[in-house]
């Protein structure tokens, strides 16, 4: 009765799932998968979601991988870390920054603060280190294994928060064998794209691995605003990254250490005044991409530098593993903007585009940081029902930032006080957080295993900030303190059972933290505002399966969650301002679907997709909007500093940056052709509306977006050498949305990323 159960089930799935994704009816394929026909079968991913290997199809997470063609094609055309977005189902990304500063979001949750200290409830794991600052987090991605998404709370192994989930990045380890590549692009508005990487054995126990990236691109957009008209002003970008590892392998032990650099010389995004027409969420039919209207574009400028050392040290014993992973993170940035996106003001009858109520020309910098991580971990390799990981983690980190506003009163670029300071601040965060760790795996039988953790966290900040000079004619001389800390268990139980030898359900009941947060940005208020620790409880069940003997593989997961005193910022409204809220609760619902197809022996497919509903739930929540818009929630006032002030009510509210839907698929096709491969692969992402504020507008709402990317080319093998020629398009069909907006002076956008054309040479060197 069981067999036929599985039987049943395996073959309704089958059906069910492959006709409706595929769009191919069942009968007619599973006729043709004889065993003459089956020459190409999916690979099996390994992943470390849970700090060892093992295949992703058993893990009971809720985990996607990128990687191989996907990874590859997603990253042309010289693109940041923002090529992640919406190409992973429950996934976005975006910045107001640029190359810099990252925001990631999973399953709707996230934080739209711009403060160089926000914290984020989606950690960013590179190599096994944790990247807390925003800055470190838009690190380049180049000569990289394996890309891991895990949605859920993973406080218990990762711990720093990570109450919505974690993103994951493994880089190519050294080896003893040679392995070599390089890869030049060039495309739309000259930009030139290189990477590369060597790696060989220097002994028969040390061997090593160089990685380099380096981007370059022209400035290309021009300044039309009257007395500023500059040629080629913005858009540019000089980005240069490396990484060196040394990997000692012995009897029992080995040790990798790996150092990576970062230098981006640059410019912010373009800030584009008035870009949303008011009334409704249209682009302003005067727009054109390569032309802004800013009066002190020739002062923009975004400079990062950033480096790491870590040493991971491991022993193997006779049924344990001690590992030990030491790290240093230090970045250092300086970013200027025209922040109002146009030119002159209201109160001198000298402004554009469009209205200009006051001119806002700001930077931001990080002249000291550094980061400090030590993570001591114990784990078992019995061959019985039970195994355990136990560990320690130590985080400590010093942070400066400065804050400056400019004084650009006069518009007259020959005054001798044009574009001088007139606002000054400063922020010193220290923070320190230790955890102890564990995780048990009980076999119960051969079908069902239970695991279970737990982890104690202790977080503590010290922050100190201070105001010399006011932009806004307020007392120049101010300080604020703040020392905020608290602890938390945080806890998961999940159980896999395999039903079959093709299919593997999953359950997962969890809870996640994230340590207080601090927002002092004083420079435009007297306030630092201090947001309560917020806390996760999730429950998801899933199932993984291989179906059609190997060809295809269906992935999918239901989930619920309710976060308490979730952390808010309230970014805008009255002034260039944020401050940090708690929501009383917050509740999110959907699922999630991952799909992969070998269609036939020169054709796979993948088909992802999710449904993500967010609702805040907080009857007396409430934030300034916007200068210039038109707000859509219920609505009241207060009197504030300058006049009455309005607030929305965010009970019911969707969260920022969270759509509900999220979908993408890719098709390649392989033809061996002249002793090579001829190939094109095709691929999609869809996501639906949003709001870019916790409060809802009709300007501020981004439309949906839905881009397409096109790579076709040639590869062959010439001796011990693979080479590859190709072209690409990304956003094939030029589509243009506004992706983010300023609201506290006029209706300010920025706008996704143009149609880029290029060519790629590679050779691989064995």
């Amino acid at each position: 009765m069981k067999a036929m159960k599985r039987s049943t089930l395996a073959t309704l799935i089958n059906a069910t799932l492959f006709s409706a994704v595929a769009g191919t009816s069942f009968s007619t394929l599973a006729a043709e998968q004889t065993p003459e026909a089956k020459s190409n079968q999916l690979e099996v991913i390994q992943i470390t979601a849970r700090k060892r290997v093992e295949n992703a199809q058993e893990v009971p997470v809720s985990v996607s991988a990128l990687q191989g063609d996907s990874l590859d094609a997603y990253s042309s055309a010289g693109m940041d870390i923002r090529f992640m977005n919406a190409k992973i189902p429950s996934l976005s990304v975006e910045s107001s920054f640029g190359r810099t500063f990252p925001r990631f979001y999973v399953r709707g949750l996230g934080n739209t603060d711009f403060d160089l200290n926000a914290s984020q409830p989606v950690s960013l794991v590179v190599d096994e280190v944790v990247q807390e600052n925003p800055i470190l987090k838009g690190f380049p991605v180049f000569d990289i294994a394996r890309i891991e998404v895990l949605r859920g709370p993973q406080g218990t192994l990762f711990g720093r928060n990570t109450p919505a989930g974690l993103v994951k990045f493994d880089s190519v380890k050294p080896s003893q064998s040679f392995d070599a590549y390089s890869a030049l692009s060039y495309g739309s508005k000259g930009a030139v794209d290189f990477e590369g990487a060597v790696g060989t054995g220097l002994t028969d126990r040390i061997s090593t691995r160089v990685s380099v990236l380096w981007q370059d691109k022209e400035d290309y957009i021009d300044v039309k605003a009257p007395g500023f008209e500059k040629e080629n002003s913005l858009g540019g970008y000089n980005e240069k990254a490396a990484r060196v590892q040394f990997l000692y392998e012995g009897d029992g032990f080995t040790g990798l250490l790996n150092y990576h650099v970062r230098d981006l010389d640059g410019r912010p995004i373009a800030f584009r005044a008035n870009l949303i027409e008011k009334g409704s969420n249209n682009i302003n039919s005067l727009y054109d991409n390569d032309i802004v209207y800013h009066d002190a574009a020739s002062r923009s400028t975004q400079q990062v530098d950033s480096q790491g050392l870590n040493l991971k040290l491991e022993w193997d014993l006779a049924e344990h593993t001690v590992t030990s992973i030491s790290a240093w993170e230090s970045a250092e940035i300086y970013s200027r903007a025209d922040v109002d996106g146009g030119y002159g003001a209201v109160f001198i009858g000298f402004q554009g585009p469009g209205l200009i109520p006051f001119p806002s020309e700001t930077a931001d910098a990080i002249p000291d940081h550094d980061q400090y991580t030590q993570e001591l971990r114990l784990s078992s390799n019995f061959s019985g029902d039970i195994n355990y990981q136990v560990g320690i983690f130590l985080f400590e980190e010093d942070l400066t930032i400065e804050s400056f506003s400019y004084d650009t009163l006069t518009f007259d670029p020959a005054a001798s006080n044009y574009g001088l300071q007139n606002g000054y601040a400063i922020q010193n965060q220290d923070t320190s957080a230790w955890a102890v760790f564990g995780s048990v795996d009980f076999t119960v039988t051969d079908d069902l295993k239970i695991t279970a953790g737990l982890r104690y966290s202790d977080d503590e900040k010290d922050f100190y900030a201070k105001r010399t000079m006011s932009p806004l004619g307020a007392a120049d001389s101010l300080v604020k303190t703040a020392n905020p800390s608290d602890s938390h268990v945080s806890w998961d139980l999940s159980a896999a059972y395999k039903y079959s030898d093709d299919i593997n359900l999953f359950a997962r009941i969890a809870n996640g933290f994230r340590a207080p947060s601090i927002q002092g940005r004083i420079l435009f208020g007297d306030d630092v505002t201090v947001a309560e620790s917020e806390t996760t409880n999730s429950i998801e069940a899933g199932i993984k399966s291989d179906v059609l003997d190997g060809q295809g593989r269906v992935n999918a997961t239901v989930f619920y969650y309710q976060m308490n005193d979730q952390q808010l910022t309230a970014v805008g409204g009255g002034s260039n301002f944020n401050r940090l809220i708690n929501a009383d609760k917050t509740t999110g619902y959907g699922f999630e679907l991952d799909t992969e197809w070998v269609l036939t022996d020169e054709l796979n497919a993948t088909f992802n997709l999710s449904y993500n509903k967010t609702e805040l739930k907080d009857n007396g929540l409430a934030v300034a909007v916007c200068a210039q818009c038109t707000v859509t929630d219920p609505t009241y006032q207060i009197e504030g500093p300058f006049g009455p002030e309005t607030r929305a009510i965010l009970d019911g509210n969707s969260l920022p940056h969270a759509p509900e839907w999220i979908a993408n698929a890719t098709l390649r096709y392989t033809k061996e052709l002249a002793g090579g491969d001829f190939f094109v692969y095709g691929d999609m992402s869809y996501r639906s509306e949003i709001d870019f504020f916790l409060y809802k507008s009709v300007e501020f709402e981004g439309e949906a977006l839905f881009e397409t990317g096109i790579r076709t080319g040639y590869m062959w093998a010439s001796g011990d050498n693979e080479y590859e020629v190709s072209a690409f398009v990304r956003n094939l069909f030029d589509e243009q949305v506004v992706i983010g907006g300023v609201d506290f002076n006029n209706n300010t956008g920025m706008l996704n990323e143009e149609r880029y054309v290029g060519a790629e040479f590679k050779v691989r060197f064995f």
